[in-house]
């Protein structure tokens, strides 16, 4: 079986759980990877075949996404050449963790793209949405990446195509310990406004992982360092609780840990929105945004314990098992309607 697995590169959660995903695929056939998108921090220690720009979400400085430079950076004709250039007849099986190329190329070749996503459960009709309608960034969701079927992750397993999250096995594997530190994660704000923030609250520490600091530095009772995967992870291993943007991978991680949590989705971002509705319902502390307003809330966070019970077992190999085999049936539908005909 020819497989090819397309990723989105924008951030890192696709690409770690990439890193776990991959290994099981090259065990079912020849693997071929595409990747598009930018501002990932982490790099996959494998043969990329396609390294593609993509259609990739540019982050502000003040916890959103910064929609004029998304629109300038991305080039409408690079993208739509990149979608023609994409051989998806040549495959037998399309596996497609939100990416937008390989998904347009499949819809204009008339070819099944299987998605394997978190965005694919955040779409489902069961999953929990936020209070504020958004038509737009519930569009836009729907038409990033289509594909003909869908497997989605989620904090909850609410549906027999939707499951919990992949776990690293890096993380899986650690010991966890609850020193006096709290791991920030919130690359949507500027350094500025987080020193600013964190030093309002001197008897806590606080490690914040930045992507614009070089060095590690420390300024009263924050340690500010650049992002770096061991260091982050081990940070989280042994924090009181992580304050992090709702995203799905860390939040995931955390509670994986058994550690507090407190979110703050960003502005302007439809799924991380819908992250923090399914988060609420599970008692999970979330902030509209990190105003002047809300210090009570996070002072009361942290004075407080908070860990919420999850069950995340490994099935990644089942899961990809069970896509495969709709695959396989799929192809021989197509094969026997075709021979009626």
């Amino acid at each position: 079986m020819k497989i090819l697995y397309a990723i989105q590169g924008t951030g890192n959660g696709h690409l770690s759980r990439a890193l776990e995903i991959i290994p099981i695929l090259q065990k079912k056939g020849h693997l071929d990877l595409l990747v598009s998108g930018t501002q990932g921090d982490l790099k996959l220690p494998y043969d990329v075949k396609y390294q593609l720009k993509g259609l990739s979400f540019i982050f502000g400085k003040k916890g959103g996404v910064d929609i004029w430079n998304t629109y300038r950076k991305n080039r409408m004709k690079r993208l739509y050449n990149e979608i023609k250039s994409i051989p998806v007849k040549e495959y037998d099986l399309v596996i497609n963790d939100f990416e937008p190329v390989t998904a347009w190329a499949c819809a204009m070749a008339k070819k099944n793209c299987f998605g394997l996503s978190h965005q694919s459960a955040v779409l489902h009709p069961l999953a929990p949405k936020p209070l504020k309608e958004d038509w737009l960034g519930l569009k836009i969701l729907k038409q990033y990446a289509p594909c003909s079927f869908s497997y989605g992750f989620h904090f909850k397993a609410f549906d027999d195509r939707i499951f919990t999250p992949v776990i690293r096995s890096e993380i899986r594997q650690l010991q966890p310990e609850k020193l006096d530190h709290y791991t920030v994660y919130l690359p949507s704000y500027s350094d500025q406004k987080l020193l600013k923030l964190f030093s309002s609250f001197p008897q806590f520490r606080f490690e914040i992982f930045s992507k614009h600091f070089k060095k590690a530095s420390e300024i009263a009772n924050i340690v500010i360092k650049p992002v770096n995967n061991n260091d982050f992870i081990e940070s989280l291993r042994s924090c009181s609780g992580v304050i992090c943007g709702a995203g799905f991978e860390t939040p995931a991680e955390a509670l994986f840990l058994k550690k507090k949590l407190l979110v703050v989705p960003m502005k302007g971002q439809f799924e991380q929105q819908c992250n923090a509705a399914m988060l609420k319902t599970m008692g999970i502390t979330v902030l509209k945004n990190l105003k002047k307003k809300h210090y009570p809330k996070i002072e009361k966070w942290l004075l407080k314990d908070e860990i919420i019970e999850v069950n995340f077992p490994d099935e990644t190999e089942m899961i990809i098992d069970k896509l495969i085999a709709v695959a396989l049936q799929e192809q021989n539908t197509t094969v026997t309607n075709t021979e009626i005909v």
